[in-house]
């Protein structure tokens, strides 16, 4: 659907002249002379530490590329930044808050509901928005102008039931999950669909909003002789579980997907006796210059090094946060056009050869990607470590 309508407005696009705008301002500087790419993020509430982190993805990658040429004319680039507060109630009016400044194209969100949430707002308004890490299949069903370029639930959630399996030698799965969550249930789904059909047997559980208490839930696990535990939840609640589980004595390994690839979780792991594995998009180590020149940018300022959790420990939202960016210059490169219907017309063959891969989108406007990595937290060293990079093939 995404490529026939690109195909339809083909005719209204022109190839851009450079890979990357003059790193000088345009010379006037004024509005005609400036794109807006909005963003689309938490900055506060369960998702808001993840979501920050992937600000700064983008943030840098304006730093390192703050201008773009099209048919001959340098524009600057400018990041419009709304805050969803990681709340599909309060999606809507951040949505319209990035409608009103005018953007090209809207990046975000870091978490699935949310993106949801403002999908039909951003459809009204005729402005393409693509996912960075946002994994649940609704983002982009149905529609032709919401795109990603991460993996899909479907895939991660498949991955781990094979890793609980193969590596983890589980026969007993304990899942957790907030209750009323798209992400969260989304991926207990697939999970439990892939482990069941592998011969690993499932115990589905979910909490309430808010909730702050998780002594029983990891009770329970315990009780039902479980071998691992399966908990797909935003980083605010995975720092309780951590916590709670290490009180405990849990000695079962706990098993997670992107959300807990963080330095926050590692802060809350670190000197426990637990073992955490997750999945994720990138692997630190994985572009040594790319890491040296973020790592330099995070230091040298005290918001961003707040931002980013008080270390410069490389976040794989952060890396994805700055392909999107460039992803977003490419297709705005090939529309020829700062007009949000033409880089929708550009996206869907719109590719990019990033620090997490190649980016290219499918007929529904997903990335093509089938590769995970699988990380450890090292609670002694207080880094993750490279397990290995899983697929379902």
């Amino acid at each position: 659907m995404k490529k026939i309508l690109a195909l339809l407005l083909a005719g209204c696009m022109a190839l851009a002249l450079c890979a990357c705008g003059s790193t000088e301002p345009a010379a006037d500087g004024d509005d005609g002379d400036t794109i807006v790419i909005g963003v689309f993020e938490p900055q506060t509430g369960d998702n808001g530490a993840g979501g920050k982190q992937e600000i700064l993805g983008m943030q840098y990658a304006n730093s390192v590329c703050p201008t773009v040429e099209i048919d001959g004319k340098t524009y600057n680039v400018k990041l419009e930044v709304a805050d969803n507060e990681s709340s599909n109630d309060k999606a809507v009016s951040a949505a319209k808050t990035l409608i009103s400044k005018n953007p090209s194209i809207i990046l975000g969100s870091y978490g699935s509901g949310v993106s949801i949430a403002a999908s039909e707002t951003f459809a009204q308004a005729g402005i393409p928005a693509m996912g960075v890490t946002c994994t649940n299949p609704q983002v982009t069903e149905g529609n032709s102008h919401y795109f990603r370029i991460c993996f899909l639930d479907p895939f991660q959630g498949t991955v781990l039931a094979n890793f609980a399996k193969d590596e983890l030698g589980a026969t007993k799965v304990y899942c957790l999950g907030q209750l009323g969550n798209d992400y969260d249930q989304g991926l207990l789904n697939y999970f439990k669909q892939a482990a069941e059909a592998a011969g690993v047997e499932c115990v589905v559980e979910s909490f309430p909003e808010n909730n702050s208490d998780f002594n029983s839930y990891l009770t329970n696990a315990k009780n039902q002789g479980c071998d691992v535990i399966f908990a797909p939840t935003s980083i605010s609640y995975a720092q309780l579980i951590v916590e709670q589980a290490a009180a405990q004595g849990i000695t079962m390994p706990l098993l997670a997907p992107d959300t807990w690839d963080s330095n926050v979780i590692l802060g809350a792991a670190q000197g426990k006796d637990l073992q955490i594995f997750v999945s994720t998009f990138y692997a630190e180590g994985g572009d040594p210059d790319f890491e040296a020149g973020i790592k330099e940018w995070i230091n040298a300022d005290a918001t961003n090094l707040q931002n980013n959790g008080g270390n410069d420990m490389l976040a794989a939202v952060t890396v994805m946060g700055y392909d999107a960016y460039f992803t977003a210059l490419e297709a705005i490169k090939a529309a020829g056009s700062i007009a949000p219907a033409d880089v929708m017309a550009a996206l869907p063959t719109t590719t990019y050869t990033g620090v997490s891969g190649s980016i290219a989108f499918d007929d529904i406007g997903d990335a093509v990607r089938d590769s995970a990595f699988i990380k450890t937290a090292n609670v002694t060293d207080n880094v993750w470590d490279f397990v290995a990079v899983q697929s379902v093939g």
